[in-house]
């Protein structure tokens, strides 16, 4: 009975202490800075992407701009899923480059920074109902957007941050 009794306590402390470090790698992994939600909603028009993207912020206009940042973010590093007709897009670039490449990517997604010649918004005005919620902290915003996906990979590709396609390894 005491060797039964050990043997569940003994287990019992396994699974806690296991369970609280998957709690820490998740709440890592949900804090990236690479972990955006990205839905793909078609086929755009040539060199372009269309998608729905969900931002952050304290206001609802903060977070129709993070959303943006986010559209660019999720197709440099990320890429896209497949969805609505529309492939699977691979990223541009891995998500270690923005470590070698960190001084570049925060002035190129600074406020007002040039990210922003590569995204527009399909979305007119300020989003409601759906893709508008109210949160604790603030609100979460959806997007639809049209990133401009051949224009962004060649400016990447002329200030010499991606490698070109026809490169080679």
């Amino acid at each position: 009975m005491k060797k039964t009794t050990f043997f569940v306590l003994l287990i019992f402390v396994f699974a806690t202490v296991a369970s609280g470090q998957s709690r820490k790698e998740r709440k890592a992994m949900f804090n990236s800075q690479f972990n955006y939600e990205v839905q793909t909603l078609g086929v755009g028009q040539d060199g372009t992407k269309l998608f729905k993207i969900w931002g952050y912020g304290k206001k609802a206009h903060d977070a129709m701009f993070e959303a943006k940042r986010n559209a660019v973010a999720a197709v440099i590093f990320k890429g896209l899923p497949p969805g609505n007709g529309a492939a699977k897009t691979p990223p541009i670039m891995s998500v270690d480059a923005y470590e070698q490449n960190k001084k570049f990517f925060d002035e190129f997604f600074k406020a007002g920074g040039k990210y922003l010649n590569f995204v527009n918004s399909t979305t007119d005005g300020m989003p409601g109902g759906s893709d508008r919620i109210k949160m604790k902290k603030g609100y979460k915003v959806g997007l639809s957007v049209s990133a401009n996906y051949d224009g962004l990979r060649k400016y990447l590709e002329d200030q010499g941050v991606a490698k070109r396609m026809d490169a080679g390894f």
